[in-house]
């Protein structure tokens, strides 16, 4: 049987080495960015669902699923931005 790891589902899944900051400590602090990407991706796509099959009457809906949407594209573009300088520092 084949052991399927949560690294084999993020892509990109290894790290840039950052100088001055090796072992454990820098895999997690990589990987954990990949995770939040994924999470705010989550987020965003549960707005989206709230949205859908929100009460479109004047009671119901509201903004909460913009409020998901919104989290979610935040934590996209925080997780990515810092990924995008970490291997900027690294590479």
């Amino acid at each position: 049987m084949t052991m399927v790891t949560l690294a084999g589902l993020i892509p990109g899944a290894k790290p840039t080495p950052i100088p001055g900051l090796e072992g454990p400590v820098a895999q997690l602090f990589g990987y954990g960015l990949w995770v939040i990407a994924l999470a705010g991706a989550g987020g965003a796509g549960f707005g989206v669902y709230k949205l859908a099959v929100s009460d479109k009457q004047r009671g119901g809906g509201g903004s909460e699923p913009f409020k998901w949407m919104g989290g979610g594209a935040a934590a996209i573009l925080l997780s990515i931005s810092l990924i995008a300088i970490l291997n900027g520092i690294a590479g």
